[in-house]
């Protein structure tokens, strides 16, 4: 009898022991390819990738800010960021995303994001933020954002007052001083002899807005720079970008007393062909961004 209870009790014992490691140790599989989050998002329309958007995650002394991502124009919180929201959860960090601008209307509608005006996405995202704040306990976030999600939280923190709740900010295909892509920068000169605001582009309201010489970008860098100080700045660009023309409008040094890295995914590994959309994609972009956030364990960035 004694023999049988110690026997049971040490079943149920490696039984409990089994289910607590499974529970909080298995990773999340990380796929580097585009359905990685258009699966997600057919399969869990309008939700959250797993290992994002956890409220209740709380911040490490490794890892003491949570990681936000701001998609780009047409982008959302899965269907963009299916290779980086579990290659940060499995590092320790804990993921937030949110699907801003997005178009009233029933999914698959309303998946769309960074439609309306950068004004409003910028508020949007300063109170997303703040919630993350709250819930977490944390004192700042750090910002993974791609191509006009590079732009929204540059309007939060410049414009809105965000620049202390910013430690780190990765800028995938940076718009800092907007794209001159089809032309696009003689927009503001027609919208101005019009008549019409820069958000008077037909559905897209935003897609007036972050091209050169647009009256958001040019408030993002009123004092002649899009950048803060007591912010971390990694801009992570590609030669091959045909979205943000040239790529080199995202690529700019920081004034003396500015913390600013630009990077050319090409640098070192000529054969890299990623384009602007490629750069939410790729490994070799994803390890860029997982090492400036993570600068004390730095991965080996692989080139392919």
């Amino acid at each position: 009898m004694l023999r049988a209870t110690v026997l049971a009790c040490s079943l149920v014992a490696l039984v409990m022991s089994f289910g607590t490691g499974a529970a909080g140790a298995d990773p999340l599989p990380e796929k580097f390819e585009s359905s990685a989050g258009s699966s997600n998002e057919l399969t869990n329309p309008g939700g959250s990738l797993p290992g994002s958007n956890d409220f209740g995650c709380k911040p490490t002394t490794d890892h003491p800010r949570p990681v936000v991502l701001v998609h780009g124009t047409a982008g959302g919180q899965q269907i963009t960021w299916g290779a980086y929201v579990p290659m940060l959860k499995n590092a320790g960090f804990c993921v937030f995303a949110l699907t801003y601008g997005a178009i009233a209307g029933p999914w698959p509608i309303s998946s769309i994001g960074a439609m309306k005006p950068i004004e409003d996405s910028a508020q949007q995202l300063g109170g997303f933020i703040d919630r993350i704040l709250s819930a977490t306990g944390a004192s700042t976030v750090d910002i993974v954002g791609h191509s006009q999600g590079t732009l929204v939280p540059a309007y939060y923190a410049k414009v809105l007052g965000g620049q202390s709740k910013i430690t780190n900010y990765v800028s995938l295909a940076p718009l800092w001083l907007g794209t001159k892509v089809g032309g696009g920068d003689g927009l503001p000169e027609l919208f101005e002899r019009w008549g019409l605001p820069d958000s008077a582009f037909p559905i897209c309201q935003a897609c007036g807005q972050f091209v050169a010489g647009s009256k958001v970008v040019n408030r993002v860098n009123a004092d002649g720079t899009p950048y803060l100080k007591g912010i971390t700045y990694t801009n992570i660009g590609t030669r091959y970008d045909e979205q943000v023309v040239p790529y080199t409008q995202g690529m700019l040094p920081g004034l003396p007393g500015y913390d600013v890295t630009n990077i050319v995914i090409q640098d070192g590994c000529e054969q890299d062909s990623s384009d602007h959309v490629e750069l939410t994609d790729t490994k070799r972009a994803a390890y860029m961004v997982l090492n400036a956030l993570d600068p004390a364990n730095p991965r080996e960035v692989p080139c392919g």
